[in-house]
């Protein structure tokens, strides 16, 4: 009887670090996408590394005193990684289709945010879009609504 109450009380914290062990591990995976982003055209500006942080933020409800400590780790995962596939998978082992179509749109909007579209930024969400599993016609969609909401936040 005693045993089975130290298993009934054990699993919440068992569950908790589980779940926070998750989240940390779906944000750094976020966070290296966007900051990728962010980086694709060899410059991460001010304004670049300032919207992946409003992204953070108010899209995904990342508390603003673990951002610091989230864009470093998520920096030196970014540094050390060969390719994005680990992030992307995942991502799309735990992101809905949903989530990940908002995630695409997060990448857009930081691509979109200096005013120019380079080659390499446009291929590197062709290729996220591919890792992601999103269809060409889900990408587009992105691309317009990120232009759109970029639109209506500038005036």
């Amino acid at each position: 009887m005693f045993s089975l109450i130290k298993k009934v009380l054990a699993k919440p914290s068992t569950v908790a670090v589980v779940n926070d062990e998750k989240f940390q591990r779906a944000h750094i995976a976020l966070c290296v996408l966007l900051l990728e982003a962010a980086h694709v055209d060899g410059n991460c500006s001010d304004e670049e590394r300032d919207h992946v942080i409003s992204t953070l933020v108010t899209e995904y409800n990342i508390p603003r005193k673990e951002i610091d400590d989230l864009l470093y780790n998520s920096e030196t995962k970014r540094k050390e990684a060969v390719d994005l596939f680990t992030f992307t998978r995942y991502l799309n082992n735990n992101f809905s289709k949903a989530e990940r179509l908002a995630v695409m749109k997060s990448v857009w909007r930081i691509i979109h945010i200096d005013g120019r579209l380079e080659a390499h930024e446009d291929h590197l969400a062709h290729k996220l879009a591919n890792l992601l599993r999103l269809t060409h016609k889900e990408l587009i969609d992105c691309k317009i609504e990120a232009r759109r909401q970029l639109a209506e936040e500038k005036k």
